[in-house]
């Protein structure tokens, strides 16, 4: 109750923080790395002065209440004071990573049209200088690290001023001196719904979709997290995700209202795991591709060690996977989506677990242990979202004893719609809905209510939901109803406990298992062009990286073997032929790459060539648009080969 009533108080996030300044000013917040890479920290009340002075300083540059402020930077310690900072005078910030595509950070910050913005170096601000044509608007850049005379010189001829980050928090200790009282009372002026971010969604398309969150969509959710893990003050989130991805951005704020510290790493194996022996972290959250990347590092480390150390540790493997599943039954963990007889499996697995206890335990104290000394001996659980995680990595890390919930959501609910819960934490499911105040339904295509088991279209609705897509009412109305429901576009079934579990997606838009959002539309078109490319279709869902069913053009294809004398006694075989399947991956390669705009992430690593074109009413739409869930189940055989 003494919670609740607290949060009731904070209705913004500066004065959740401001709250707990007051409560634990000297806990540490922050370790950031100096240029040595050695972690270095920064306390509560330390960060918080300083987000007021980044206030402050913005307020001396002209920045007002309602403005929308450029904040382009990967993870560093700046980024979060830059961010508080932003938001204590009633502005909102349009984050993005470094990687960032010239034409995509043009197109973001001259629709919002960002007059200020903030970049994390030089080879940022070079890039936001090239852009300048795009961006009327744009008059300062202010860089977390220092910039050289030149490119000041060359910003100035464009009508554009940087200032570095040590100038801005020197602009803002000066004013703060003669207004002392001007940041305090802007922060006090804040209100629940008030624009606290909009992110863009990713992709190819051109115009990408500014998600608009609010204070209440973020607040709404930390104070539920003790369901989830049951942190303490001090304790220390490792942070991998880029920081400017709402994922990641939700959990620093989790850590912030709990009163914990942030740690911040990156997602490189050798970098990652030295870190976790270095700072010894409590917690983390990834995507899936990070905690299969850290299971595939252990196996590595174990098949060096010898023929005998690998047979011995995956026997002791194979009974963790056992007596998990044992335990799960015993206990009520495993999901109950067509009425389970919990008694029932609680008397079947009670006497396997009891049996197998025992050398669980032995192989905990001689092989499991060592694993959690390898993540700095404190590791108590880990989260995984932004994908789904591969069922294989799930039950490596149960069986093991380390503790690894799966959570969902969207950039559109701020995100989190649902995780595991730490004391119930049921595999094969994303977890029950985080918020009390948050619903959700799923229906089928006639809009009718599905009862559990039964898969169907997702919706919620809560306060976590956004306010919508900025400045774009008639795309906003496509996915968020007038009553509040938000079409998720993902396909789901529930559990008689409340559990979701994803089965497919509704929508174009592909996850890959590192978080990374594709549209496969403009990838396709662009493959179309090739005149021996006559359909396509991108996949990808919970992959590494992304693939395509190819209908060739079959009379340019015949003619290309007739040209090149390639013999042709059965237009199938004819596809396996080196010399097609060549020609092909030179237009795909030629077509889908960096000079054309697409990302790494965005071009086709593999495809399948197939003899015949996708139906009509059954595979593609009268419109020609390819009905991708059905795809995915009529050439499941082929998908499954582009994915080994």
């Amino acid at each position: 109750m003494e919670q609740a009533k607290e949060q009731l108080k904070e209705k913004t996030l500066p004065l959740m923080l401001r709250s707990r300044v007051r409560e634990a000013p000297e806990i540490v917040v922050q370790y950031s790395k100096d240029p040595a890479g050695w972690f270095i920290t920064k306390t509560y009340h330390q960060l918080y002065d300083e987000g007021r002075w980044v206030a402050a300083g913005l307020l001396e540059l002209g920045a007002k209440r309602g403005d929308l402020v450029g904040l382009i930077s990967d993870n560093r310690q700046e980024w979060l004071a830059a961010d508080f900072g932003i938001q204590a005078i009633g502005a909102a910030d349009v984050p993005r990573g470094s990687d960032t595509l010239n034409q995509e950070l043009s197109y973001i910050l001259s629709f919002t049209g960002c007059g200020i913005s903030f970049a994390e170096n030089q080879k940022l601000a070079v890039k936001l200088l090239s852009c300048k044509a795009d961006l009327p608007e744009l008059k300062i850049i202010v860089t977390f690290e220092t910039v050289g005379a030149e490119i000041k010189a060359e910003a100035e001829s464009l009508g554009i001023t940087i200032y570095s980050y040590r100038e801005l928090l020197n602009l803002g200790k000066n004013r703060r001196e003669i207004y002392p009282g001007e940041v305090d009372a802007e922060i006090a002026k804040g209100k629940g719904d008030d624009t606290v971010t909009v992110i863009f969604t990713s992709g190819t398309t051109g115009e990408p979709k500014g998600v608009m969150l609010t204070h209440k969509t973020f607040l709404c959710q930390v104070p539920r997290f003790h369901l989830v893990f049951d942190t303490k003050p001090g304790e220390i989130w490792l942070s991998v995700l880029p920081v400017w991805h709402v994922f990641e951005r939700a959990i620093e704020y989790v850590a912030l209202y709990h009163k914990n510290a942030i740690a911040y790493s990156k997602p490189i194996s050798s970098v990652l795991m030295a870190d976790f022996a270095n700072i010894k972290p409590h917690w983390m959250v990834a995507v899936p591709r990070v905690w299969e990347a850290v299971m595939d590092g252990i196996y590595r480390s174990v098949k060096l060690m010898g023929k005998f150390q690998e047979f011995f540790f995956n026997f002791f493997v194979s009974f963790g996977l056992m007596y998990a599943y044992f335990r799960d039954l015993a206990f009520g963990l495993i999901p109950n989506f067509h009425g389970r007889v919990r008694a029932v499996d609680a008397v079947l697995g009670f006497f396997p677990w009891l049996l197998l206890a025992p050398v669980r335990g032995l192989a905990y104290l001689i092989v499991f242990r060592r694993l959690k000394l390898r993540l700095g001996g404190r590791f108590r659980a880990g989260i995984s979202g932004g994908g789904a995680l591969p069922a294989r990595v799930d039950h490596f890390f149960n069986a093991v004893g380390l503790r690894l919930q799966e959570g969902y959501g969207l950039t559109e609910t701020s995100p989190i719609v649902s995780v595991r819960q730490y004391r119930k934490s049921r595999r094969g499911t994303i977890g029950q809905i985080l918020v009390d105040d948050t619903e959700f339904r799923i229906l089928d295509d006639k809009g009718r209510e599905l009862p559990p088991g039964s898969s169907g279209i997702l919706y919620v609705r809560g306060p976590q939901v956004m306010k919508g897509y900025y400045k774009k009412p008639e795309l906003t109305a496509e996915v968020l109803s007038a009553d509040g429901w938000l079409n998720t576009g993902d396909i789901a079934m529930h559990t008689r406990d409340g559990e979701l579990r994803l089965t497919g997606r509704a929508k174009d838009t592909i996850v890959l298992r590192g978080g990374e959002n594709v549209e496969p539309v403009p990838i396709e078109n662009k493959l179309k062009e090739s005149p021996r490319i006559g359909q396509c279709v991108v996949l990808g869902q919970d992959q590494k990286y992304l693939a395509a069913l190819i209908v060739p053009v079959q009379d340019a294809v015949m003619a290309f073997a007739e040209e090149n004398n390639i013999p042709i006694v059965d237009y199938e075989l004819l596809l396996q032929q080196p010399e097609i399947v060549e020609i092909i991956s030179t237009d795909v390669a030629d077509l889908v790459n960096a000079r054309n705009g697409f990302k790494a992430f965005e071009r086709i690593y593999k495809f399948k060539l197939l003899p015949r074109a996708f139906d009509q009413g059954t595979e593609i739409s009268s419109k020609q648009e390819p009905l991708r869930h059905r795809i995915m189940i009529n050439y499941a055989k082929d998908i499954q080969t582009l994915f080994k």
